[in-house]
């Protein structure tokens, strides 16, 4: 009973931080916002203050619409994105558990491999994959982003899984097992429910750098039509001019399907990354 008070403060001390965290992340994209919608002049003259009735202005999202295929670049996005974090969440979810489930030779080499991408980026390696996608033929493809997302994804969602799956009750399993259910079904219909949260944080931690990632992009998908908007958006940025209001509505733009997910698995997010703080 004594640790009720304690464990109320550890949650109210985690919740704070967090709210703090994400008040002085929103700022800079509200900043963004506000300013996408104000002319050239007022952007430079009162770039703090909100739009008013003589500096509101949409001509940088005309811009936008009228210049290059915007909606076109975003679908790549959204199609590279989903399908990445789709890999990410299913082979994530499914090496963690077997590493966590079953014990073989070399589990722990095997473990610690995996974690090794989590400190090593795989922008060292362009060149290689470069090289790799030309032979197979998959240069200037979507294809090509979903693999390399997905590789790049996979390490830290099989370390941050696998800690939960050995939360995971044992007597829940072996009931399953009991019950005449396969390997497959305990997976999916007991093991993942549990995790969820876990799944979510991985997913909302793996789409953010995949989703504004411009290096890739770059190299293996700079073609019209697969560019993504991020890429897209490089067409308003000059050597010695840019189109600042076409830049502040297409990174508006942009952000929008970030700031949906963060608020539509928020609690789950949060949920998953106090689940070890609140013990």
């Amino acid at each position: 009973m004594k640790q009720a008070p304690i464990l109320r403060m550890r949650r109210v001390a985690v919740h704070t931080v967090l709210g703090a965290y994400t008040l002085v992340a929103i700022l800079p994209v509200l900043l963004i916002i506000m300013n996408s919608f104000k002319d050239r002049k007022s952007i430079f003259a009162q770039p703090l203050m909100p739009p008013d009735a003589s500096s509101f202005s949409l001509i940088g999202y005309e811009t936008v619409m009228r210049q290059g295929d915007f909606l076109g670049y975003f679908q790549n996005s959204l199609i590279v994105t989903v399908g990445s974090i789709f890999f990410i969440l299913l082979f994530g979810a499914m090496a963690a558990f077997a590493l966590t489930e079953y014990r073989f030779r070399g589990n722990i080499f095997l473990f610690l491999f995996l974690a090794l991408g989590v400190m090593v980026p795989i922008r060292l390696g362009t060149v290689g994959i470069l090289e790799m996608m030309a032979k197979s033929g998959l240069v200037n493809t979507l294809t090509a982003l979903i693999l390399v997302y997905t590789a790049q994804g996979l390490p830290l969602a099989v370390f941050v899984l696998s800690e939960f799956m050995r939360t995971v009750s044992d007597d829940l399993k072996n009931a399953g097992r009991i019950d005449g259910l396969s390997e497959y079904v305990v997976f999916f219909r007991l093991v993942l429910p549990v995790v969820r949260p876990a799944m979510a944080t991985v997913a909302i931690f793996s789409m953010i750098p995949i989703w504004n990632d411009l290096w890739f992009p770059l190299i293996l998908a700079p073609s019209e039509s697969t560019k993504t908007i991020t890429l897209g958006a490089q067409v308003f940025i000059g050597q010695f001019v840019t189109n600042w209001n076409a830049v502040l509505a297409a990174l508006t733009l942009s952000i929008t399907p970030v700031l949906i997910l963060y608020v539509l698995f928020s609690r789950q997010l949060i949920r998953g990354i106090t689940a070890g703080a609140v013990k």
